[in-house]
């Protein structure tokens, strides 16, 4: 493992860190993923870029993944293509727009009726509105995908994480967070001039907290939640959204399996599990705030969940039972 004062550097110096020099650098400490026989994750936006890289990466070690995509056509493309790669028949793909929250709650009623129990939900889903946009239940399109739905899902899904073993809620956010504070007045930011890029950055910041609130819930249940950031990586969402961000930073960004390896390990180590609630990236924890101006305050947050109940319409009570660790898997 890459020392910690080496490591913090590359983390503060940003281009390094983000990008694929310092994931080559850090990776060469990395534990190998064990057997994954018997677990089953869940990955949502999963028909390209980080989410497929994740399936394929669950599935090399022999995990039931879950594939949830928009478009159930190329999920089944996806799906038949990582199969082959990996020689795995345990991937399954489901259909879900999860900015429509009447989707997601049809989505995991469903999910929840088949499954046993779920080890990993992995929120990789997401979208970077290039306009302003709504969903046909009035919510700002780039929210509602990010947030809400994520919300929401999570909400709807505890009954079979907490039927996991030592399970896992993993916001899949962004370094671009960096850059934004949360509006708890306005988390929609209706009274701001629409910009994607920041827009995008704000609901990756909620993410994060989200993460954070969640843990709150989650503690003492034998689940847990926590936020990350894959750097810089050459995905098919930056290829459109940010086409010159990637024509200047082509040669340093990470490939699709590198910017999802830290997702992908957040669902079984064991480290994340007695660090619950952290901010992630190349499998360490980072700060969530690089300067002040960014923090919240503990109203804002309180008024993001807040939202988040009130237009997901799931309240969710502030937390569950205690019960014991979980015993074998069934």
């Amino acid at each position: 493992m890459l020392p910690r004062p080496v490591d913090s550097l590359l983390d503060f110096a940003v281009v390094p860190g983000f990008g694929s020099p310092g994931y080559r650098l850090r990776s060469r400490g990395f534990e190998p993923t064990p057997d994954l026989g018997g677990r089953a994750y869940l990955v949502t936006g999963a028909s390209s870029g980080l989410g497929a890289a994740t399936c394929e990466l669950l599935a090399e070690a022999g995990a039931t993944v879950h594939m949830l995509v928009r478009d159930r056509a190329k999920g089944e493309e996806v799906r038949a293509r990582v199969a082959e790669r990996v020689g795995s028949s345990n991937l399954r793909v489901w259909a879900c727009d999860v900015s429509r929250s009447g989707s997601v709650r049809e989505f995991a009623d469903r999910f929840a009726a088949e499954l046993d129990a779920l080890d990993a939900l992995v929120h990789n889903a997401g979208v970077m509105a290039p306009e302003r946009t709504h969903t046909s239940e009035g919510i700002e399109l780039t929210f509602a995908t990010n947030v809400v739905g994520p919300f929401l899902m999570t909400a709807r899904l505890l009954p079979a994480l907490r039927e996991g073993a030592a399970s896992r809620v993993v916001f899949v956010s962004s370094g671009g967070m960096y850059t934004a504070k949360l509006d708890g007045e306005d988390p929609q930011l209706r009274e701001r001039e629409f910009d994607p890029a920041r827009f995008y950055a704000h609901t990756k910041r909620c993410e994060v907290i989200l993460a954070e609130l969640w843990q709150r819930r989650l503690r003492g249940s034998g689940s847990s939640a926590h936020s990350m950031h894959p750097g810089w990586a050459d995905t098919p969402g930056v290829r459109s959204s940010l086409p010159t961000f990637r024509k200047v930073l082509r040669p340093l960004l990470r490939d699709e399996r590198q910017g999802a390896d830290t997702i992908a390990w957040l669902c079984w180590a064991v480290e994340p599990v007695n660090n619950p609630g952290e901010f992630w990236h190349d499998r360490r924890p980072r700060p969530r705030h690089r300067v002040p101006w960014t923090r919240e305050s503990g109203e804002d947050r309180r008024r993001l969940w807040e939202e988040c109940e009130r237009l997901s319409g799931e309240v969710v009570s502030p937390g569950p039972p205690v019960r014991p660790a979980p015993g074998p898997r069934r």
